[in-house]
């Protein structure tokens, strides 16, 4: 699997302090990512995940975290784009937000 090159513009090595280190078997293959996302509310951050897990297997976060002065809260789960998600298998439609 061939995936674009992207740049990290700001050369970030942790952008969210109070989130672990990914875990070097969570990208230990071609296909598998880990997913990072910033939203205003839980129900946004929710609604990213879930609109993911309707293309690709995903391993789910089942909550977010605040950091104390920052802004909204974050939430990481885990992707592998080498499977299809559960939606497509069965023709499920997730719910809407």
């Amino acid at each position: 699997m061939t995936l674009p090159e992207r740049e990290n513009f700001g050369g970030h090595r942790h952008v969210v302090p109070s989130m672990k280190p990914i875990n070097e078997a969570h990208v230990a293959e071609p296909g598998l990512a880990v997913v990072e996302v910033a939203a205003a509310d839980d129900e946004t951050a929710f609604a990213v995940q879930e609109l993911l897990a309707t293309r690709w297997a995903i391993a789910p976060a089942d909550r977010t975290t605040h950091e104390p002065g920052e802004p909204g809260v974050r939430l990481r789960c885990f992707l592998d784009l080498r499977q299809h998600s559960a939606y497509e298998a069965d023709g499920r439609v997730p719910g809407c937000y």
